[in-house]
Parts: structure tokens; C-alpha cells; sequence
């Protein structure tokens, strides 16, 4: 399998119960080298930008208040097919439905306050992560 990179947000829910720590030594454990990490409070036209896929949706403006509300703490993970490991790490969108163990089982509340965010494929990873870090801040690949 490749070494591949992914983007990881930790949303506010989280990071408003303490738990950004907790959910990097799981994704550490889960064999994730994070390769750059930085605590943000996210401005409503950087959220309104990274979301603007959704933005003819009903819940957009909702999902944009939500993610302002205060800090989260956006990261680049590596590790052999990381978008689909991470994926099954994060568990089920709705943590009432995902898998015990998973990061949204453990510290989601419900669909809209799921504790995080993962890109979904490979090329959805290269746009999040270059929306938020630039080249110099990413470290390298590790060994």
C-alpha cells in the first residue's frame, strides 16, 4: 500500500470538551505520523471558503456557525492508505452509529457536532490540507 497523506480537523465540540489531545495520541496510536498541526479559530469567510461545496445546502449556514464558534485544531496525517484508514478511525458521521472505539463514537455528539473532519478522497486531501498549511509548514514524509 502507498503512504498517503490526509486532512484532519478537529471541530469545536471537541476542542470545547478538552479533548484535541486525546484524539491526536488515538490517531497516533492508529499508526498516523501528524505531520503538521496548528489550533485556529477558523474566520466565517475561511469556513465559508472551506465548505463551499455545501453551500447550497440547508444546514451550510448552520455548519459555518458551528465551525466559527470557537477553536479547532486542523492537522496532516500520513500513513500507509490514511484516507481510509482514517475514515474508518473517525467512525460513522452520526456517532450514534459508528463503531465503538471510533473517534466519533467516543467524543461525537450527533451528526452536526461529530467531532471531526476527514477528507474523503486523495485529491479532496490535497486541496484541504493546501488550504490551510502551506508547503513550508508540512514536514516531511516520514521514514
Amino acid at each position: 500500500m502507498a503512504v498517503e497523506r490526509t486532512f484532519c480537523i478537529i471541530k469545536p465540540d471537541a476542542v470545547e470538551k478538552k479533548k484535541a489531545g486525546a484524539i491526536l495520541a488515538l490517531l497516533e496510536d492508529a499508526g498516523f505520523s501528524i505531520l503538521a498541526c496548528k489550533r485556529m479559530h477558523l474566520t466565517r469567510s475561511l469556513a465559508e471558503g472551506f465548505y463551499a461545496v455545501h453551500k447550497a445546502r440547508p444546514f451550510f449556514g448552520e455548519l459555518v456557525e458551528f465551525m466559527t464558534r470557537s477553536p479547532v485544531f486542523v492537522a496532516v496525517l500520513e500513513r500507509e492508505n490514511a484516507v481510509a484508514q482514517y475514515r474508518k478511525v473517525m467512525g460513522a458521521t452520526d456517532p450514534a452509529k459508528a463503531e465503538p472505539n471510533t473517534i466519533r463514537k467516543l467524543y461525537g455528539s450527533n451528526v452536526g457536532e461529530n467531532a471531526v473532519h476527514g477528507s474523503d478522497s486523495l485529491e479532496n486531501a490535497r486541496i484541504e490540507i493546501a488550504y490551510f498549511f502551506p508547503a513550508s509548514e508540512v514536514a516531511p514524509s516520514t521514514p
